[in-house]
């Protein structure tokens, strides 16, 4: 598929393309995608998982806490679909009686921006500046090494 770049952002597709709560991976420019559609609302991350490279776009998307995440099926790392933020059940080991309790990490997959022009999904693309754990596994490298053994 041809690029078109609108105003930085960059066609993907048309909306018809999803069905409700369903997530697609792209290429785009030299980015690789994953699109996630909750409702009427979409998201964008980077495929692989920032924990160590997994496949992240062909996890479940799930709700915990009333958090959409997306899990990654190597490891079962839950990451945050809206912010990239890790989250996880926290436990106290010194009282096992206490209940769990979730929490995040931060943000540790990029997340890209997506917005809807009459039918069509466009992503503006966040600065990869090597500052999130996921941004290793976006490289070229790590792509086509991925995709080479898969």
């Amino acid at each position: 598929m041809a690029s078109i770049s609108f105003c930085n952002e960059w066609f993907v597709c048309r909306i018809e393309e999803f069905d409700q709560n369903s997530k697609k991976r792209f290429q785009v420019q030299d980015r690789d995608i994953v699109i996630i559609r909750r409702g009427e609302k979409f998201f964008a991350l980077d495929s692989f998982c920032y924990h160590a490279g997994g496949p992240l776009f062909m996890g479940d998307i799930e709700d915990f806490n009333g958090l959409s995440c997306l899990v990654c099926p190597w490891h079962h790392y839950k990451v945050h679909i809206e912010t990239g933020n890790m989250v996880y059940q926290s436990i106290d080991p010194h009282n096992p009686k206490k209940p769990p309790v979730w929490k995040n990490s931060g943000q540790k997959q990029r997340v890209h921006r997506v917005t809807v022009y009459d039918g069509s999904l466009f992503v503006t693309f966040s600065d990869c500046t090597g500052d999130l754990q996921s941004d290793q596994y976006n490289a070229l490298e790590y792509r086509q090494r991925w995709q080479t053994n898969s």
